[in-house]
């Protein structure tokens, strides 16, 4: 038999090696490691190979270490220890360990995608504070990044040049009618929708301009029967037959059960971009908060890209 070579061994035997025996199976230590069963067999097999040893004893009740196995494991641990520990000193050089992000936003955006982010980001960066402010709409938004009072804020595309934007989602808006509404709920003409009473944010409001713009170009403008801020008690106002409204799906979710959802006579939509100040000079934490972003919405099948 020839020499062992340490070159030869990789992290990921002793990861495996480690697993099982915190799991007791291969199918568990899979799990744990969020990889496949054949994976971790293969890793323990090349593992065993390479050393001329046995390492675990297989059986029906699952796998258990050899007394050289138990040796080689207690030696397994304090190698990841030294690993974790080589990370967290890079982390705490490129200062990961500590510091803050300070996010600006429009409650839609807080209710709905932050959430799943920030959760992710301090499951793996904990020693970073995450700081929110919900704006009333995208231009205190962007009055709030400008001012560098926010690392990153959402805002609605296109924005101005001043900014360095990434596209996040294309966000349409949503017809609400009450529950008793008996009309067609097909694509619903002008005319038709003009008729109704209209529950609607005020001019100010974001989504409100964008709502105004897509009329003014079919050559309608709005005279809505109520204009009220939050998009909660829009929605309650219908659920009371008050009227109907046109809000955003993200703004609008979860959307009650009862009301109708119908047709717009055409598609509108609102982009969503997260945006910072062009040659900021940004500690590393908020990188890497844009990356987590990336990747979790990634997940979702939306793909952020640099526009």
């Amino acid at each position: 038999m020839g020499d062992i070579s340490p070159h030869r061994l990789k992290i990921s035997q002793i990861r495996a090696l480690v697993a099982i025996a915190d799991a007791g199976t291969f199918s568990d230590a899979a799990l744990q490691l969020d990889l496949s069963q054949s994976a971790v067999s293969h890793a323990i097999a090349t593992f065993e190979e390479e050393l001329g040893v046995v390492l675990l004893n297989r059986g029906r009740q699952g796998a258990a270490l050899t007394p050289l196995g138990e040796k080689v494991t207690a030696e397994a641990r304090v190698i990841l220890t030294s690993l974790e520990t080589i990370v967290q000193q890079a982390q705490q050089a490129r200062g990961l360990q500590q510091g803050q992000v300070r996010i600006a936003c429009f409650r839609s955006v807080a209710t709905h995608i932050l959430p799943e982010v920030i959760q992710q980001f301090r499951d793996r960066y904990p020693g970073i504070q995450i700081k929110i402010n919900e704006c009333l709409n995208y231009r205190g938004v962007e009055n709030e990044v400008r001012q560098g009072r926010a690392d990153l804020g959402f805002t609605y595309l296109p924005t101005t040049d001043e900014f360095e934007v990434r596209q996040l989602m294309h966000d349409h808006y949503m017809l609400l009618l009450p529950p008793r509404y008996k009309g067609n709920t097909g694509p619903m003409s002008w005319e038709t929708l003009l008729r109704l009473p209209l529950i609607l944010p005020p001019v100010e409001d974001g989504c409100r301009n964008i709502i105004d713009r897509y009329f003014a170009k079919a050559g309608y403008t709005i005279n809505p029967a109520y204009e009220v801020r939050e998009d909660s008690t829009i929605l309650s106002m219908v659920q009371q037959g008050l009227g109907a409204t046109i809000l955003a799906k993200l703004a609008a979710e979860p959307v009650p059960p009862e009301l109708i959802v119908a047709e717009l006579p055409i598609s509108m939509e609102r982009i969503i971009g997260v945006m910072q100040l062009k040659d900021a000079l940004l500690p590393p934490s908020v990188y890497v908060f844009m990356d987590m972003l990336k990747q979790v919405w990634s997940q979702s099948n939306s793909l952020m890209r640099v526009v």
